[in-house]
């Protein structure tokens, strides 16, 4: 496999092979005329070339900064921008996509049924660097994959990255795009998977000029939570996310995306096309893998190529079993979180078409068909964390015991796991929402969130809503970043062991049985316990019966079996009968020999 297996765009600026000109193109259906304005160079005009583009080449080399006159008064960054050196409103610079020598350019990927993913906020880490610097203690904790949660230019250096305007230009208070590339090449040679998250279906409210110069780019008739949907029935808006998706995967080598909220894309037909499109291109024998979040729990874009989705389901019904908590959205688990739980672990979703009881819609379809490693579960992640007002982390919320009880289930069962960034080692450091707006806009997202958990029984008085952290703040940002040394604390010690522990068992005992696996149901045994069952790829048997309550749940018979892993005696595990109070245990059946 070549490092120079990236490949050509429609939109942007592209150097020639000759390294001293660049082609610049432009879709800009709103304009009558188009200048480039590159440093060291007279304005361009740029050539008409139908269907509202504009292009032109000019003699420039990496390195070069440039500008879009699309108006006598408005000069704007490329929006296929690859570097944006002075943030969303500077201009944008030409880059050379061959200058990064790759040192692990024969990686294939893996498998997904290998993946154990950890999610982090690259910022938080110190940059592009910071993530590199922590990939060797990531991978021998057993992780297989780490998760970067988005890296499209943001209005200045903290947010979350879901305010992103530039998808093409990763985020340049982490470091340069070779900072990136040098993060993913080490990140290979450890064995280690690097999945994007992308987000296809707004753009942030600061920087975004295409409204202005592409006003076709959003649909007038469709709103999202953020605005004006795009509009992909357009053919330019179609190929600049497609070149999207392949610029992350060719050029910077992701071995996969997980897509953002696409419950807001308007178009499903794109998206039903859009793993067909993209392993057109991926070279062969290369494994790439296409995520999905997507509220409307479509098992169908499942079927359509995706390779899994993160079911928040399964977090919501484990959340309202540990802490209790019942407003906002965890209303549609609170009836039945045990038997929502157990839906889950048998069938992939627990809303399957039934009416939410918060939105009185229906949502979801059927999913009992699909394979376990199509979902991804979770305790946590950034938005399970970072919506909640204060920021809190299951460890401040939740009974240790039943809480480890809990990994031993996401960690065991043969769902992919995600953990967000210290959650290997227990973090109390809360992980918050935070911006870098501009004083009004940043007032404006301030009352705004306060206004948010106004419905809240603990935030209902406006004394309370101003305990909320204030997202602009400087302090904000400070406070979500983990203290170097907490992962070193006693208390940590055990949490790091417990997840290395937990990880070690799947690695050796999971991971090689979950091709071909699948659920054969799953039992509630008692408020906050349930059995579930899997016949594993080589035919053995998982069961894993998990009791997250306080009072001991009778089993069906005995749990049977080999004991991979049980917080009661080992020796025990096989022959019991009922699962005391915030326990767990995993037992593997082997399949007969006939």
């Amino acid at each position: 496999m070549s490092h120079h297996a990236y490949r050509a765009r429609q939109a942007g600026a592209m150097l020639l092979p000759d390294g001293a000109h660049t082609r610049f193109s432009l879709w800009a259906p709103s304009c009558q005329a188009v200048t480039v304005e590159a440093e060291g160079l007279p304005p361009a005009p740029m050539e008409p070339q139908g269907a509202g583009w504009f292009a032109c080449v000019l003699p420039c080399a990496a390195g070069t900064r440039y500008r879009y006159r699309v108006a006598p008064d408005l000069a704007v960054p490329d929006p296929a921008s690859c570097h944006q050196p002075d943030d969303v409103h500077g201009p944008s610079e030409v880059t050379d996509p061959a200058s990064y020598t790759w040192q692990h350019d024969t990686w294939r990927g893996r498998p997904w049924h290998e993946a154990v993913i950890y999610e982090v906020h690259v910022g938080i880490m110190g940059g592009y660097a910071g993530v590199m610097a922590d990939l060797p203690r990531i991978a021998a904790n057993g992780f297989t994959a780490i998760e970067l949660m988005p890296l499209a230019e943001i209005p200045g250096g903290r947010n979350w990255g879901y305010d992103g305007v530039l998808p093409y230009a990763p985020e340049s208070a982490y470091g340069p795009p070779d900072a990136l590339k040098a993060l993913v090449d080490r990140a290979h040679g450890l064995g280690l998977m690097v999945l994007l998250d992308v987000v296809y279906n707004h753009f942030g409210p600061d920087g975004n000029y295409l409204p202005v110069y592409a006003a076709p780019f959003f649909r007038a008739d469709r709103q999202t939570p953020w605005g004006a949907a795009i509009d992909f029935r357009q053919a330019a808006v179609d190929t600049f996310f497609v070149d999207n998706a392949l610029y992350w995967l060719m050029e910077f080598r992701f071995d996969g995306l997980r897509l953002d909220a696409v419950q807001a894309i308007t178009e499903r037909a794109w998206l039903q096309r859009l793993p067909a499109r993209i392993h057109a291109h991926v070279e062969r024998g290369r494994h790439v893998h296409l995520i999905l979040e997507n509220e409307n729990n479509d098992a169908g874009l499942l079927r359509a190529g995706y390779t899994a989705q993160w079911n928040d389901d399964a977090h919501n019904a484990l959340h309202v079993l540990l802490t209790g908590e019942e407003e906002g959205y965890y209303a549609n688990f609170t009836p039945d979180p045990t038997g929502a739980l157990a839906r889950v672990l048998a069938e992939g979703f627990a809303f399957q078409g039934e009416v939410s009881p918060v939105t009185h819609t229906p949502r979801g379809s059927p999913s009992a068909d699909l394979p376990p490693a199509r979902f991804i579960i979770f305790l946590q992640n950034h938005d399970q964390i970072g919506n909640r007002a204060l920021g809190e982390r299951l460890t401040t919320l939740a009974q240790p015991q039943a809480l480890r009880a809990a990994y031993g289930l996401v960690l065991l069962c043969p769902q992919i796991p995600l953990l967000f960034m210290g959650e290997d080692w227990g973090s109390r450091q809360p992980f918050l929402f935070f911006t870098s707006h501009t004083p009004e806009l940043g007032r404006i997202v301030r009352e705004g969130r306060r206004r948010e958990f106004a419905g809240f029984s603990h935030f209902a008085s406006e004394a309370a809503r101003h305990t909320i952290p204030d997202p602009n703040a400087p302090q904000t940002f400070a406070a979500s970043r983990p203290d170097a040394d907490e992962p070193d604390g006693p208390e940590h010690r055990s949490w790091r062991a417990l997840v290395q522990a937990l990880l070690a068992i799947r690695h050796r005992e999971i991971m090689p049985r979950i091709p071909g696996a699948r659920a054969m149901g799953a039992t509630v045994i008692g408020h906050g316990a349930v059995m579930a069952q899997w016949r594993m790829g080589d035919g053995a048997v998982l069961r894993i019966a998990l009791n997250l309550g306080e009072r001991s749940a009778s089993l069906p018979g005995v749990m049977g079996g080999r004991c991979l892993y049980a917080t009661m005696p080992h020796a025990a595990a096989p022959f019991l009968t009922a699962v005391p109070p915030r326990s767990v245990v995993a037992c593997l059946i082997e399949a007969r020999n006939e």
